[in-house]
């Protein structure tokens, strides 16, 4: 908290200056959802519905900004776990009752700079490492300093310190699941456009600081590349692709020794507001023993490897997830926007000891009305060798100022 009140100082400081420049926007958000789940070997269903505000507001001068953001989380059917408070007899609903602090950044902003300070936003290329955690209702947000420099067209380097990772667990987190975990944390992203696509090479340093969080065995060192690029077919196709690679290996205070590989290939083919996906993702294994395989802690998890969230945290023999996926869109269907419809089937194995862990499928429909986002969601997990059958269902709306 005192590098927030440094950058409200400095605010201060500049604000008698730049007060005759000085513009104010307003900050809304509002969500409505309903999630429910049915899991084998647990007594009973879940039945979450939540409703989550976000309120604030960003005062601008010129390069220099100040955003403050506040948030509440309200459970209006918690007939669930939300993974501090009910009961383990119910599947968990990542979405405890909160109210927080959401964002409280100072930010200078010109063509080639910006420099942010203070609880912040941070998600780096596909938020596989580094994400905002946004599907769920407390996302993550970081207390940090971070540095986007563009010295020049098609260059940027991105490098962020973050003392704190706030997690979606709100007030009430406590033990494995605590309100924020602490550490020296490096976040560092240097990418280049070249004409076959974006090439990145990243290194990020993970310093979970805190005993209660798997005893320090969620600090890694991950340094690696990506590329993700598109390029035209002909007038009406078009083909999208991302290669990544990293290794990741124990890091400050982590009492295992280990080293583990990342792995993903993915391609989509759209013709028509058709599309057409593939991909093969790993996270390797290393020795078998828990938390030794690939980690990623501070990622947007919930966007890969499926939606019944099974693969969380990666299982000690590595996983590796073979996904074919498709859809169809509509820039306007009557009064709706963007409407699209998507499927994709997911099987899973791990990395080591060849075990065949299950398959997933995902299915999505989603649309906008003005400032409105609507979306139908439902995930099946077909359990073989890990966890257990599960399904998820969601409707969701989300509204924005």
């Amino acid at each position: 908290m005192k590098y927030l009140f440094a950058s409200a100082v400095a605010l201060a400081v500049a604000g008698p200056a730049c007060a005759q420049n000085l513009t104010l926007k307003p900050v809304a958000e509002g969500r409505l959802r309903y999630e429910h789940v049915d899991q084998d070997g647990l007594t009973k269903e879940a039945d979450a519905l939540t409703i989550r505000a976000r309120a604030g507001v960003q005062a601008t001068s010129g390069a220099l900004s100040a955003t403050v953001v506040g948030q509440g989380t309200l459970a209006v059917i918690d007939r669930y776990y939300d993974g501090l408070n009910g009961t383990a007899t119910r599947p968990i609903v990542a979405d405890p009752q909160n109210v927080a602090l959401y964002i409280a950044q100072l930010q200078y902003k010109s063509k080639a700079l910006a420099l942010t300070a203070g609880r912040q936003k941070i998600a780096l290329d596909d938020e596989r490492f580094i994400g905002n955690v946004a599907f769920r209702d407390n996302a993550q947000t970081f207390d940090a300093v971070r540095m986007e420099l563009t010295p020049a067209k098609g260059l940027k380097l991105d490098v962020a310190y973050a003392w704190e990772a706030r997690s979606i667990w709100g007030i009430d987190g406590t033990g494995a699941r605590q309100q924020a975990v602490s550490g020296n944390n490096i976040l560092a992203n240097l990418s280049y456009a070249t004409p076959i696509g974006t090439l990145t090479g990243f290194t990020y340093l993970v310093d979970q600081d805190e005993a209660a969080v798997q005893g320090f065995r969620l600090s890694s060192q991950t340094y690696g590349a990506r590329l993700a690029g598109s390029r035209a077919l002909s007038k009406v196709a078009k083909v999208s692709y991302q290669l990544s690679y990293a290794r990741q290996s124990d890091y400050h205070a982590n009492p295992n020794d280990y080293a583990a590989h990342y792995w993903l290939a993915d391609a989509t083919l759209d013709v028509k507001g058709w599309k057409l996906n593939a991909g093969y993702e790993v996270l390797g294994a290393s020795n078998g023993l828990p938390l030794t395989s690939f980690q990623t802690p501070l990622g947007t998890n919930f966007k890969f490897q499926g939606w019944a969230d099974k693969f969380l945290t990666t299982p000690a023999n590595g996983v590796r997830d073979l996904y074919f996926g498709g859809g169809y869109g509509w820039k306007q269907l009557g009064p709706l926007s963007g409407v699209a419809l998507q499927a994709t089937w997911h099987r899973f194995d791990s990395d080591r000891l060849d075990q065949h862990y299950g398959n997933e499928i995902n299915l999505l429909a989603s649309a906008k009305v003005k400032k409105t986002a609507l979306s139908i969601r439902y995930a099946h997990y077909d359990a073989k060798a890990l966890a257990t059958d599960t399904e998820k269902l969601w409707l969701q709306l989300d509204w924005a100022y």
